[in-house]
């Protein structure tokens, strides 16, 4: 109730785990808040289908039952934040708020492309120890127009990103994949 009440949630409960996957199919949803205990469905059990059928859905786990051998367990799993019963407002507010961001919930398309693919720029050149001088001398790319697309203010044309992807002896293709979008 709290959170259709906020206004900027669409609210979809399930007491079944097989309706939360047939639902998640025809329209996945950006966030899943799962309860660890449920009666004779196990938390754990759903959270593995839910990672299997939907890979990167960004899971927050809910329990009255926490312990510290158990958040470690569901973190090991990957899941985006562990939340102990009972929790405040403040609280929930908060976990769903960093999901929001951490997850570029609510963004455009062309925005969450904007900054996943310059995330991997960046990623690529920390791990060969370049300097933003260093990929624009082998892009031959100005340093403020790769600093822009790494920050995720522009996206590169056709031919940056085709400069950007010889530097690093890529395809461009493989930068597109390796982004998960």
């Amino acid at each position: 109730d709290f959170l259709r009440d906020e206004g900027q949630y669409t609210v979809r409960t399930f007491t079944h785990p097989e309706a939360l996957y047939a639902q998640a199919a025809e329209r996945r949803p950006d966030i899943v808040l799962l309860d660890m205990k449920m009666g004779d469905v196990r938390g754990d059990s759903v959270l593995e289908q839910l990672q299997a059928r939907f890979p990167g859905l960004c899971v927050i786990v809910v329990t009255g039952y926490p312990s510290l051998e158990d958040m470690r367990a569901t973190f090991k799993l990957k899941v985006f934040d562990y939340l102990p019963k009972p929790f405040t407002l403040a609280q929930i507010r908060q976990v769903l708020a960093n999901a929001v961001e951490a997850f570029s919930l609510g963004r455009t398309l062309q925005n969450r492309l904007r900054e996943k693919l310059g995330h991997r720029i960046r990623l690529l050149r920390a791990e060969r120890d370049w300097s933003l001088k260093d990929l624009a001398q082998a892009s031959r790319l100005s340093v403020s127009q790769i600093s822009s697309i790494e920050r995720g203010a522009n996206l590169p044309s056709i031919e940056s990103l085709l400069a950007i992807a010889r530097a690093f002896h890529k395809k461009p293709s493989e930068l597109l994949a390796s982004i998960d979008f």
